[in-house]
C-alpha cells in the first residue's frame, strides 16, 4: 500500500468501512468537532450538514459526470470505475490540507482499475464491526429480509447499481472487504472497532483526533462524543430526514446496539455468518 507522504498530510484520509458499521456515525463525530474547534453555532439540521466536515464520495455525482462527460445514471460500473482515479485527484486538490472522505469501496481495483487513488490519499481511518449485527442493519438498509442481507455479504465481488445522484460502489463481501483494508495496515491507518466505540467513545475518538493529527482538548472531544450519541442522531433524524438514506430503508440509524445478534438472529442465520466469515470475525474478536 502507497500513501501519499504521511508526513506531509495533504490528499484523502479515507473514513472506511463496509456498510452499516458505523461510519457515518464517525462522521457525525467529525462534524461536531470540526465546529466545536471552530466556534460555529449549532445548526437546525446538522445531519445534512456532515459534508462540512468531511464527505462521501459515492454521492459527488457531479463530480463523477465531470469526468464521464454524461449523466451518471446512463454511464456503465465499468466506465464509473474507469474516472474513479481522476475523481479522487480532483478532490485531494480542491482541498487546501486533507479531504475526510468517506467509502464503502473494498481497497482493490475494477478491472484493472484501481477503486481507491493512493497515490492522492494521505491516511485510513477502517470501522469494523461484528457481521452479525451488521446483518441486521443491513436488512432495514435494504429493505430487504436479513436472509437476504446475509447473502450480499456472503456474495464475492458485490457491486452495486448507479443511480443519478450515487455512484455505484464495490462491497465484495464482508470479509473481503475487511481483509482488504486490514490485512497489511499501513502507519497512516487506524483500524477501529465499532464495538468499542460503544465501548469507551471518549477514549476511541481521542485516538481518531489524534490520528487526524486535531489539537482537540478533552472538552472538546468530550462535547463532541456527546452530541453525537445514537438517541440524539435518532431524534435528528425523526426531525429532518437524513439525505443519504437509502429510498428503501424506513430510517438511517436503526438501534446502534452491539450484540443485538444474539436476540434477535436464527440459529441457521449465526451459523451461517459465522460459517462464511469465521476467518476475520476471528482476527477482530468477534470468535472466541
Amino acid at each position: 500500500m502507497i500513501i501519499a507522504d504521511p508526513n506531509n498530510p495533504k490528499g484523502i484520509v479515507w473514513l472506511a468501512s463496509y456498510p452499516k458499521s458505523g461510519n457515518t456515525w464517525l462522521r457525525v463525530f467529525l462534524y461536531q468537532l470540526v465546529r466545536i474547534m471552530g466556534g460555529h453555532p449549532r445548526n437546525d439540521d446538522e445531519l445534512n450538514q456532515l459534508d462540512r466536515a468531511t464527505t462521501y464520495e459515492a454521492i459527488l455525482f457531479g463530480l463523477f459526470e465531470e469526468f464521464l462527460e454524461k449523466p451518471l445514471a446512463s454511464a456503465s460500473f465499468a466506465e464509473v470505475a474507469a474516472v474513479r482515479p481522476q475523481v479522487h485527484a480532483a478532490i485531494a486538490q480542491r482541498y487546501p490540507s486533507v479531504a475526510l472522505v468517506k467509502t464503502h469501496n473494498i481497497l482493490g481495483t475494477a478491472g484493472r482499475v484501481p477503486t481507491i487513488n493512493m497515490a492522492v490519499s494521505a491516511g485510513i481511518i477502517y470501522v469494523v464491526r461484528d457481521p452479525r449485527d451488521i446483518a441486521l442493519s443491513l436488512a432495514g438498509f435494504l429493505g430487504s429480509t436479513v436472509d437476504h442481507a446475509i447473502a450480499v455479504m456472503e456474495t464475492k465481488g458485490y457491486t452495486t447499481n448507479s443511480s443519478s445522484e450515487a455512484a455505484g460502489e464495490i462491497w465484495g463481501s464482508w470479509s473481503e472487504h475487511v481483509f482488504s483494508w486490514t490485512a497489511e495496515p499501513h502507519p497512516a491507518e487506524l483500524i477501529v472497532r465499532y464495538e468499542d466505540l460503544l465501548t469507551d467513545p471518549v477514549t476511541q475518538f481521542t485516538a481518531i483526533a489524534k490520528h487526524l493529527r486535531q489539537a482537540a482538548t478533552p472538552q472538546q472531544i468530550a462535547e463532541a462524543v456527546e452530541l453525537s450519541t445514537f438517541d440524539k442522531l435518532r431524534s435528528a433524524e425523526d426531525k429532518h430526514a437524513f439525505r443519504e438514506n437509502a429510498q428503501s430503508a424506513e430510517r438511517f440509524f436503526r438501534s446502534g446496539r452491539a450484540g443485538a445478534w444474539r436476540t434477535e438472529l436464527s440459529a441457521d442465520q449465526i451459523g451461517r455468518i459465522v460459517g462464511g466469515h469465521s476467518e476475520q470475525m476471528r482476527r477482530f474478536g468477534y470468535l472466541g
